[in-house]
């Protein structure tokens, strides 16, 4: 076993970038249904720096209850150390990779090593390495459970309708709004896997690698606005969301659908004068979809773009690189 202190990245208060200080802390000893898992990359998401700076974006009423100091991030990918004598689906040495315990906020894996529920946890696809595997989880599976399969039945926490995927083939125009980030270059290479005709908005830097994961169109958003030229789509996947999520209602047809990964604001009647559908959900934790995104992966059907990497001790950069924008794909923190 390794020595019984760790490195990690811990929060003792909230706050800009500056407050993640790189701390030695006990190592975590797995619990039943857990594992011990040596980290070699943690995936870095917005939940991270809305848990830094104290959830100011959320009512205080549905702020989710967590204490400091806190190790922030959910996503890993690494080596299983040790296995509680209840699980039976991992074994000492397996590479893994997972989203952890979201959507609450004690995921932990800003560190060297976290306790990881087996559930949560899928095989590391062979084929890529940690620093990629470890950027898919959160992303990928927000991408997975908007557009293929909701995989749980938890309402969202911002409507009272179940959302429901819309089928995916050749007959679908789907429309992916913040297409380089995480979640949205996800999205575009699922609903191309399904065969549907993908119109990806995104900044112009992002032209080239957006038609190489397979954009049928590309519109600049910094030159045209989509809700002009675009019109008659099936879905609109916007990744970006937020106040001015709307405008996206007009290029769908009646019947449409759209998805606001962050909810936006939206009138219901409105809604229903146009004859579209708006819905939503939350990512939750999930090792058996995770594991047949991980099956794509390691086809090399559904890539992770890896927009930057930095070290463990290095978050801070990381945050502030985040704060800036226009990321390509994900960016990740290299631990070991």
């Amino acid at each position: 076993m390794p020595t019984h202190t760790m490195r990690a990245v811990r929060l003792h208060e909230h706050g800009g970038p500056e407050v993640l200080r790189y701390d030695e802390v006990p190592i975590p000893e797995p619990g039943p249904g857990e594992v011990l898992v040596r980290v070699h990359a943690a995936g870095i998401n917005p939940p991270d720096w809305y848990l830094r700076d104290g959830m100011s974006n959320l009512p205080p009423k549905v702020r989710p209850k967590f204490s400091l100091p806190v190790i922030p991030g959910t996503d890993l990918s690494g080596v299983v150390e040790a296995v509680a004598p209840d699980v039976d689906a991992f074994s000492v040495g397996d590479e893994v990779f997972g989203l952890l315990r979201f959507p609450g906020f004690d995921g932990s894996t800003y560190a060297e090593y976290v306790a990881a529920p087996a559930s949560d946890l899928a095989l590391k696809p062979a084929g890529i390495d940690h620093v990629h595997a470890a950027g898919a989880p959160m992303a990928g599976l927000t991408a997975w459970q908007f557009l293929i399969e909701l995989g749980h039945d938890h309402p969202s926490p911002f409507q009272a309708a179940q959302h429901r995927p819309v089928p995916l083939d050749a007959n679908m125009t789907v429309l992916v709004n913040g297409a380089a980030g995480g979640v949205g270059h996800f999205a575009l290479q699922l609903a191309k896997w399904k065969g549907a005709r993908v119109i990806a908005v995104a900044s112009g830097a992002h032209e080239v690698f957006l038609r190489e994961l397979g954009a049928d169109e590309f519109i600049d958003y910094t030159k045209s606005r989509p809700e002009e030229l675009v019109h008659d789509v099936g879905l609109v996947l916007d990744a970006v969301g937020g106040p001015d999520s709307k405008r996206f209602l007009r290029t769908l047809k009646r019947g449409g659908s759209q998805f606001p990964v962050f909810f936006g604001e939206f009138d219901e009647e409105e809604n229903a004068k146009l004859g579209v559908t708006v819905t939503g959900t939350q990512v939750r934790s999930n090792g058996a979809q995770l594991a047949e995104l991980g099956r794509l992966l390691d086809a090399g059907t559904v890539r992770v773009a890896i927009d930057s990497t930095f070290a463990l001790a290095d978050a801070r950069a990381a945050h502030e690189r985040a704060a800036r924008g226009h990321i390509q794909g994900k960016i990740v923190l290299t631990v070991a």
